[in-house]
């Protein structure tokens, strides 16, 4: 579950698509402001937001006053949890207000300090509430059940509690979690170089493209061109961007380096065997599930080669190439929108879930949640960030019109809703939901969406777009996020075994597992060396085992939207049940009660299957063109 002691630092709920989107960027004065973040909801300015942070400053001693005193009374211990709730609160809504304003221009040195000091301040009060765990852990359980029944204003801290005892072997002494208190500050280090690194101080490359197009390859413009129609471009796009980061492998291998051996210093310091367990315990993930989706996807790397093969032929090349990936597949079909067009999309296709989904996805669209275009030094990507309890959740995009990203849109406003209903239905002790389940009603929406759009559409040609676009998606969530996942065991593991991991190392053991999926060997796709620094792009890497839950995510919501589209008695309840549910018991319960099964295969079979009866429709329709 979310930890309740001291304050979240680093990464409030903030949940990142794995697809960068935009280069054309504007000026942000030129932006009209309806599609422009109201960060006042908020904080009214600056300035209110320094008086807020003093203010919480001048408060974080207060903790002190239960230590020693938490098994005295049932009454003590409620009021010690009451606090840090209460600090923790205020904590992350400045914290979120610093981060947003940041990412809108990264150049900005102000907004980092801002983000710095809550850093330092985030460290100070975990060190002095890090009293709380160890004394907990100290009573015995029927202390704790003694508690729980005389005072009822702790129910809602029950299954923060029951947790507590389930991990109790990995808590240590009051002493020993001030200590790793104290190393929450440095531990977020690796992080914060790679980000300012890759979005700030990065010398990407120009570029001239054959249509004479020139701009500065950075990560939000290599997203773009690298889905060039021509094929000289794309190659040329690869070879600058991976060319860059081939230079700089030294200092990203570094940096990743650090991060790893950070996760690995938590993991021994904590008592878990392996990196892998103490990430996924958290949130009483079993690492089976973990393993098997590694063991699923190279067991149904069939299904992947078949695709990359459908990619060839439509591509009409006699060798498919990795700076094919992004390529269209499908030549004069206008997939291009304008803002207001795909927010109405996304309003029919979501219309299954309801009216009271719909009311308030449209205080989303038209009260500014939404921050919608590039604009220089903006955080490239896009993300939902729904840490602020007490205010609504924000969004970040970098819209540039392709179907991408619409699709980009309604994924964001799946996390969006899931922290709304969350933050509405749940006290904020059980509302922050786990990253386990978060990616699932974002890509149940893209599932809808895709519904939608099938539903529709009748043109073999449009249809062959939205049907790729679909296993384009497929591809980037399933096989391309449980590569990285591979990666990122393996890296662990190494580090664990106390091996160097350098730049050079890195792109050697990333070559191996992305040439073993997209079937290198076999020659279904051709991989240069220069493209096996890819790693070096991932900032994923970063946030300890959080990748492979876009896969596992997006095989249950395959699994859930079937089930409430085909209409099935109670599905759609069911869904809301679970997005209003926050962290009020283990994702994998969570996921039983909405309807479907992690710890079995049957989401990803049910995943292989739609795919591969995708793959079906898409060569009928080839077989039909003559193609």
């Amino acid at each position: 579950m979310k930890k309740l002691l001291g304050f979240v630092m680093i990464f409030t709920t903030l949940f990142f698509t794995q697809n960068d989107t935009a280069a054309q960027t504007r000026e942000r004065s030129e932006i009209p402001e309806k599609y422009k973040w109201d960060l006042t909801d908020l904080y009214e300015s600056d300035q209110s937001w320094k008086e807020a942070k003093e203010e919480l400053a001048s408060r974080v001693d207060e903790i002190t006053q239960f230590k020693g005193k938490l098994s005295t009374s049932a009454e003590m211990l409620l009021n010690c949890l009451q606090l840090n709730t209460e600090l923790s609160k205020k904590y992350t809504q400045l914290y979120v207000y610093a981060a947003r304003t940041s990412d809108l221009d990264t150049r900005v040195s102000k907004y980092q300090a801002m983000k710095q000091e809550l850093d330092q301040l985030g460290t100070q009060f975990n060190s002095k509430s890090s009293f709380i765990e160890p004394e907990i852990l100290s009573m015995e359980s029927e202390k704790i059940n003694d508690f729980l029944n005389k005072e009822p204003e702790l129910d809602v801290y029950r299954f923060y509690l029951k947790d507590l005892q389930r991990i109790k072997a990995h808590r240590l002494s009051a002493e020993e979690e001030e200590l790793l208190a104290h190393a929450g500050l440095m531990a977020g280090s690796p992080g914060h170089i790679y980000s300012i690194l890759s979005n700030a101080d990065l010398p990407y490359p120009d570029i001239t493209l054959s249509d004479g197009t020139e701009t500065t390859l950075n990560a939000a413009a290599f997203t773009k061109y690298r889905a060039s129609k021509n094929r000289e471009d794309r190659e040329r796009v690869f070879n600058k961007f991976f060319g860059i980061l081939k230079d700089f492998r030294n200092t990203f291998g570094a940096s990743l380096s650090g991060q790893i051996n950070t996760d690995v210093f938590f993991t021994r310091a904590r008592n878990y065997e392996t990196s892998l367990k103490a990430a996924l315990d958290d949130n009483n993930i079993p690492t089976d599930v973990y393993m098997s989706l590694i063991n699923n996807v190279k067991d149904n790397l069939n299904s992947f080669h078949r695709y990359l093969k459908i990619k060839k032929r439509m591509l009409g090349v006699d060798t498919l190439k990795y700076s094919d990936m992004y390529a269209p597949t499908v030549e004069d079909v206008d997939l291009d929108y304008e803002i207001g067009e795909a927010y109405d999309i996304v309003r029919d296709a979501l219309q299954p879930l309801g009216t009271d989904y719909m009311s308030t996805l449209e205080k989303a669209l038209t009260e500014r949640w939404i921050d919608v275009y590039p604009t220089p030094g903006k955080t490239s990507g896009a993300y939902s960030s729904g840490s602020a309890y007490d205010v609504h959740p924000y969004i970040l995009l970098n819209f540039n019109g392709a179907y991408n990203d619409v699709s980009t849109l309604a994924h964001e406003l799946g996390h969006t809703m899931h922290s709304y209903y969350s933050n509405e239905n749940q006290p904020y002790p059980l509302s922050h939901y786990s990253i386990f389940v978060a990616e699932v009603a974002s890509t149940f929406n893209e599932a809808l969406l895709t519904d939608y759009m099938l539903d529709r559409v009748k043109d073999d040609d449009t249809r062959l777009s939205l049907l790729m676009e679909y296993l384009d998606r497929l591809k980037g969530t399933v096989f391309r996020q449980t590569h990285f996942a591979e990666f990122e065991l393996k890296i662990h593991q190494l580090a664990e075994e106390g091996k160097a991991l350098t730049g050079e190392s890195l792109t050697k053991l990333y070559g191996e597992i992305v040439r073993n999926y997209y079937g290198h060997d076999e020659g279904v796709c051709h991989i240069d060396d220069l493209y096996t620094h890819e790693w070096a792009y991932i900032p994923h890497f970063y946030y300890n085992f959080y990748v492979y839950q876009y896969s596992t995510s997006f095989c249950a919501s395959t699994a859930l939207a079937e089930q409430v589209l085909n209409k099935e008695p109670g599905s759609r309840d069911r869904f809301i049940a679970f997005l209003s549910s926050g962290g009020s018991d283990y994702p994998i319960n969570l996921l039983k009660d909405a309807g479907v099964d992690m710890t079995t295969a049957e989401p990803f079979n049910k995943t292989m299957n739609k795919m591969n009866r995708i793959m079906d429709e898409i060569e009928k329709i080839l077989d039909k063109k003559g193609l």
